[in-house]
């Protein structure tokens, strides 16, 4: 069996993990800044750099995870020019560890929450939002026939992230039950659709002011 990932043996925050990162950038050999911080993992058979590459990659894609590009790209920077970046992975760290996760909104585009496959797929269709996505989705087995691209593991993937967000669909549905047309209106609110059609012009209308 193979050794496991470096990065799957604590969490983004570990403090071991951070102390030996910021030993690192701060100008410490990788080797001696995991020996000291985090030896237990070079005991598992991973080199130095691949344990802080591997824990670079796990705040990266946590930062990802927030929707924060930017203080991802803080942890992707050329390991050579990594005391030059010392402060600002300080800073990205205090602001990652205070992030909280970040709540779909049924107008948000598709490839903000899904894989960039599936979102091709579906704008394919002239689906663009989740509000739409929300609401064509039928309530049927193999719904996902009807979009070319979209496979049964992405439909798969698409319904269990709906069923994790119910607000998405609840909200949808409130927004199609205010902008459907009611069948039935008020007297005060009905117009017709022509001008000349409206009986205001009627051979046996009585004269205007005599009623």
């Amino acid at each position: 069996m193979p050794a496991a990932s470096p990065a799957s043996q604590s969490s983004p925050f570990d403090v071991n993990a951070l102390a030996a990162l910021r030993a690192w950038h701060e100008g410490m050999p990788s080797r001696q800044a995991v020996q000291r911080y985090l030896p237990e993992r070079l005991n598992a058979g991973h080199t130095a750099r691949g344990v802080l590459g591997a824990v670079r990659r796990e705040l990266a894609m946590h930062a990802r995870s927030r929707l924060r590009d930017d203080l991802a790209e803080v942890f992707e920077r050329p390991a050579a020019e990594r005391t030059r970046h010392a402060r600002a992975v300080a800073a990205a760290l205090d602001e990652l560890r205070h992030l909280p996760a970040p709540q779909p909104l049924v107008g948000d585009a598709l490839e903000r929450w899904l894989p960039s496959r599936a979102a091709a797929a579906l704008k394919g269709q002239g689906i663009r939002t989740l509000a739409q996505l929300t609401v064509r989705i039928p309530r049927r087995r193999q719904w996902w026939v009807a979009v070319p691209g979209l496979g049964q593991a992405s439909a798969r993937e698409i319904e269990a992230f709906f069923a994790a967000h119910p607000q998405l669909t609840e909200r949808a549905r409130a927004l199609i039950a205010q902008d459907a047309p009611g069948d039935i209106v008020p007297l005060e609110r009905m117009t017709s659709p022509r001008a000349e059609l409206d009986g205001s012009r009627g051979r046996f209308r009585a004269p205007a002011g005599s009623i």
